[in-house]
């Protein structure tokens, strides 16, 4: 699959960091200062936002009184002013908001929006201070803030807690303490590989009592491969990763290659805007590597669709613009998919720069619809494994050789035929079978020769003279495809069912049709016939009544088009489909027998016919020496009959043959006679078929690839795909209100990457950390992680998020080097439990006064719960896999949704980390969906968490979870100790990483007994149960003690403690 690229060297951003505490120490303290002066950006905008701007902002087909609050020049204007900077008594905006009058009160209470009294006294407070101005505060480059001053120094692990701390400080809060050794080490483990420690891990760990425990810790599960696998969870959801393609067929598709490199690459510590180039722009690299090509899989993961009927160019827009609305999602946090049809609502940007932006993906050389295909479409490459690589590399090697040799022969051809022909002039001629019962030669005329001798010549039916060409018997009768231009010899031959015979001829075909018929259309098609398909296939039928009492057969390949090929039909008189035979050029091929059910006569009183059928089947090609025999003709000599003509060819003069001759000569000596060339080429023909099989069985992956000439890109109106406005074209480019591109720059997708990644770009390093944030303390710094715009939620610590972006680019993009600071600090390892009176105040933990709690994403609930069971797999990559799902899901909820019926996987593939689990866009997998993971139909960056019945009900009674508390009971009685409490504890430890309470293992000691005297008196549930977590009892363990001590299991892990990461 190839590498990815190494992380760079850097220096590590903690060191740094920490070189400025002694400065910290020694000026540590609160200050006391003038009240912070009102921000445009973050105090003013967001209330125009929330407001105004559906009226007074960038929609130019929605503004009113053509008046906009985001633009100062507007806002701030000196013409019929609305503002008057330092006061707000003379200025209309004030007068407005702050009006009794229903007529006059901005925003109009028809609206929906009113103004608190805290808005608008900052509205106030701003136009007395002046009305200073500002942009929109994420579209401003990130600054590197100076590192607060605080009051507890000493409390501080690396800048990050200087921030949070000047936070709560202003608040009047304290941090919490820090969390126990057991909880450090399970929230550490979940975040950074998404697996609990086990309880030999907890142990070294609180074991380990010298100085840098903790950093050792955090450097082996950052260097741990299930890192790679944990990190992708998030970015398989913002790049819309799955295993089928949606709408309503839902084909599978293989783009499982490219979630693999996902996770080689964050293993590697690819850096970040290596890691964003390759995937959007991989492909245009100069010299790009497999790996870098198998990356741009990342725009390929939308939906395709396949529908018959569907419209090509409607959703060739359509993934053009999903890839807007990923691009502007993933790496910019911005909501861009409004402005396919208008300009946005709220941020500065307009339609015209949605159709720019989307310029980027215009070109991308696929179609919108790929009418029932199955699997991948392209633009793909394969993806063949190290073993199939090694094999693929020799079989070129071997091919290379063969073709060599295979070019050598043909070169010294001719000093072979030379003597091959002077053989031939020494030898006898062979005698061909001259006992046939009809010949045509047409060799120039249309003469019969029969048995007995000349016999009447046939009739050409054509309004023009028949023409001839040459042919390697002699001459031939040319026929253009034309029903009225064929030849007719009467009354022909009558052949029956039940007598054996043989005929054919030779034929050059230029397109299809009957060669020679003795057939009757008007009557069942009664006789028999020769014709070449449409494909060029030979093709018989021998027919009583068609369809239902004929014989039928069709040459598998089809017959060199525009070359002489010798075909010929021999029968025994079986009428049975096994006892007819089609040679080619003196060899029996194969035939696909489509009907087979002759009985009675094939007898009828139409003449023999060359070039059509009775009424139909006009021949277009050339047609030489028709014979037919009274007797199934043998192997040998329907080998001589091929042979024949090239050998009286071989034996003329070479001065004295034709070109045409000589080149019929030339192709028979090439393709039958020299064993030299035919050996070689037989040689390379395996070799390629067996290269040709590998590669179908070599798995591919959707690439992205642009069209050789870009397409032209124009504003689409209403975002309809045929409604373009020729009258305005675009050409790539990204909105006015960021960065620009370089002047010099081309406009294509390497030029947007670089412009993403580059360190004036004021969203993608934000928008990078604020998730890393999020995946550590359940919220970003920005909240509204999807949305940096002016509707989303503002930073709770602006200065920290700018650091940290800074940091992530000094840094050189190392996100490791990210998770090691985040990690370490004091504000991440405080303890989860919260006050009353914290928890009422801050219920979400904006201020960060105590470490994050929230429940784990859907697939470390199942994953945790197979680890502690000591089910979990450690495989990493490979194809997707089916664990256990509710029998027929696929057929109720979408008929099967173009696949059968779901096939569930066995062994070690039931216990594969759920980032492997197969993702059916139509029918998510329920062990997912309940648990909040998204379908994957679009991008998606923030999760939903919610707590359902429905969950508790999938972790009581579900396989998926009632297994691993079977194996979890095994385990108790294998290792967990002798008594009913120690096994409770193991098991309880396994889950939580810490011991129980005296008061928990009561409770679940309590609860064990209920378990046991239930199962003791109703035998069969203690089967059914064991049963349902596919275990049985071991030597010496009494199985109600084992079915007891799994419904123990599953109650601890269903335990909140258990499924929640805290």
């Amino acid at each position: 699959m190839g590498t990815v690229a190494p992380a760079r060297t850097v220096r590590r951003a903690l060191p740094h960091a920490l070189s400025v505490f002694p400065f910290l120490v020694a000026t540590a303290g609160l200050i006391a200062g003038e009240p912070e002066k009102v921000r445009f950006s973050r105090d003013v905008l967001p209330i125009f936002a929330e407001n105004c701007l559906t009226c007074h902002g960038p929609d130019a087909k929605a503004r009113k009184a053509d008046l906009r609050l985001d633009v100062e020049q507007s806002t701030l204007r000196t013409k019929e002013p609305l503002v008057v900077p330092g006061k707000a008594g003379e200025s209309e905006l004030i007068r407005r908001v702050e009006t009794d009058d229903a007529d006059e009160l901005m925003p109009p209470p028809k609206s929906g929006h009113a103004l608190t009294k805290a808005q608008k006294e900052t509205l106030r407070r701003w136009v007395d201070e002046g009305a200073r101005w500002g942009k929109h505060w994420a579209f401003e480059p990130p600054i590197r803030p100076e590192i607060p001053r605080v009051s507890r120094p000493g409390w501080l692990r690396n800048p990050i807690d200087a921030f949070v701390l000047a936070k709560l400080d202003e608040n009047k809060l304290t941090p919490a303490p820090e969390a126990d050794r057991p909880a450090l080490i399970r929230r550490l483990s979940l975040d950074l590989v998404g697996v609990p420690p086990s309880p030999a891990e907890v142990d070294a760990f609180l074991a380990d009592t010298t100085p840098g425990a903790y950093d050792r810790l955090v450097d082996r599960l950052l260097a741990s491969p299930r890192y790679g696998e944990k990190m992708a969870l998030d970015w398989l959801d913002a790049a819309r990763y799955a295993d089928t393609n949606g709408y309503q067929n839902d084909f599978a598709r293989t783009m499982w290659p490219w979630r693999d490199w996902v996770i080689a690459a964050l293993n590697a510590n690819q850096p970040f805007d290596a890691f964003l180039t390759d995937q959007v722009a991989g492909d245009l690299i100069p010299g790009a590597t497999k790996a870098q090509k198998i990356a741009t899989g990342f725009n390929r993961n939308n939906r395709t669709v396949t529908e018959a009927g569907s419209i090509d160019e409607e959703y060739r827009i359509e993934n053009a613009v999903d890839r807007v609305e990923t691009t502007s999602t993933a790496f910019l946090g911005l909501t861009m998919g409004c402005m396919r049809c208008h300009d946005h609502k709220y941020d500065p940007m307009t339609q015209k720069e949605f159709y720019q932006f989307l310029g980027f993906f215009n070109s991308v050389n696929e179609k919108g619809v790929y009418t029932e295909t199955k699997g991948n479409v392209p633009p793909l490459m394969m993806v063949p494994d190290r073993e199939q690589q090694a094999e693929l590399d020799r079989l070129n090697g071997a091919i290379a050789a063969a073709t060599s040799a295979r070019d050598e022969a043909a070169r010294t051809l001719p000093e072979r035929r030379k003597t091959w022909e002077a053989r031939l002039g020494a030898s006898a001629e062979p005698q061909e079978p001259r006992d046939w019962t009809f010949r045509l030669p047409c060799d120039g005329d249309l003469k019969v020769q029969t048995a007995s001798g000349d016999a009447q010549p046939a009739s050409w039916r054509g309004s023009k003279p028949p023409t001839w060409a040459e042919s390697p018997s002699g001459r031939a009768i040319r026929l253009e495809g034309d029903l009225e231009s064929f030849a007719e010899a009467a009354p022909g031959v009558s052949l029956e069912r039940t007598d054996a015979f043989s005929y054919g001829c030779w034929t050059r075909p230029q397109g299809e049709g009957a060669c020679l018929s003795k057939m009757d259309d008007a009557h069942g098609y009664r006789g028999f016939d020769l014709l070449i398909t449409g494909e060029g296939k030979a093709q018989v039928h021998i027919v009583h009544d068609w369809p239902a009492v004929a014989l039928k057969v069709t040459s598998k390949q089809p017959i060199p088009k525009g070359s002489w090929s010798h075909v010929f039909v021999v029968h025994d008189g079986s009428g049975k489909a096994s006892g007819l035979k089609l040679w080619v050029n003196g060899r029996a091929v194969e035939v696909d027998v489509e009907s087979d059910a002759l009985k009675d006569s094939i007898v009828n009183d139409q003449p023999l016919r060359i070039g059509r059928r009775s009424t139909s089947a006009p021949f277009k090609g050339e047609i030489a020496d028709v014979r037919l025999y009274r007797r199934a003709l043998s192997a040998d000599e329907l080998r001589d009959l091929a042979a024949a003509p090239f050998l009286a060819i071989a034996r003329e003069p070479a001065a004295k043959r034709s070109p045409a001759r000589e080149a019929f000569l030339y192709r028979y000596y090439r393709e039958n006679a020299d064993e030299a060339l035919k050996r070689t080429e037989a040689e390379l023909a395996g070799l390629q078929a067996r290269k040709a099989l590998l590669e179908a069985q070599v798995p591919t992956v959707m690439v992205m690839e642009d069209m050789p000439k870009p397409r032209p890109g124009f504003l689409l109106k209403r975002g309809q795909y045929d409604l373009p406005d020729k009258s305005q074209p675009v050409e790539p480019g990204v909105p006015a209100c960021l960065n620009p591109l370089p002047k010099d720059a081309p406009r294509n997708r390497l030029a947007l990457a670089r412009w993403l990644t580059s360190p004036d770009n004021p969203l993608t390093a934000r928008v990078l950390v604020n998730r890393i944030w999020q995946q550590h303390f359940g919220n970003g710094l920005v909240k509204t992680a999807e949305n940096f715009g002016v509707q989303g939620e503002p930073p709770s610590h602006p200065a920290l998020l700018d650091w940290l972006a800074t940091e992530m680019i000094r840094t050189g993009w190392d996100r490791k080097a990210m998770h090691r600071l985040i990690v370490g600090s004091a504000t991440y390892r405080q303890s989860s439990k919260a006050s009353e009176e914290l928890g009422s105040s801050d219920p979400e933990n904006r201020l960060l006064a105590r470490g994050g709690r929230f429940r784990l994403p859907a697939e470390l609930v199942r994953d945790n719960a197979l680890a502690i069971a000591g089910l979990l797999s450690s495989h990493v990559g490979g194809p997707s896999v089916k664990p256990y799902q509710p029998a027929g899901l696929w057929e109720d909820l979408a008929g099967g949704a173009g696949e059968g019926p779901y096939v569930q996987d066995q062994g070690e593939k039931l216990y594969r980390r759920s980032l492997y689990v197969y993702r059916k866009r139509t029918v998510p997998h329920p062990v997912m969906s309940t648990f909040d993971a998204p379908s994957r139909e679009i991008c998606q960056v923030k999760r939903a968490r919610t707590n359902t019945p429905l969950q508790a009900l999938a972790l009581l009674n579900d396989v998926t979870y009632v297994e691993p508390a079977g194996h979890l009971a095994l385990r108790m009685f294998a290792e967990g100790g002798s008594t009913p409490a120690d096994r409770l504890a193991y098991a309880f430890r396994r889950a939580t990483a810490r011991f129980p309470t005296e008061r928990e293992i009561g409770l679940l000691s309590e609860g064990l007994d209920r378990y046991r005297r239930a199962f003791a008196a109703e035998p069969s549930a203690v089967r059914q149960w064991l049963q349902q977590a596919r275990i049985d009892a071991a030597a010496g363990v009494d199985p109600v003690e084992l079915a007891a001590h799994a419904a123990s299991a599953s109650v601890i892990l269903n335990l909140d403690e258990t499924v929640t990461r805290e």
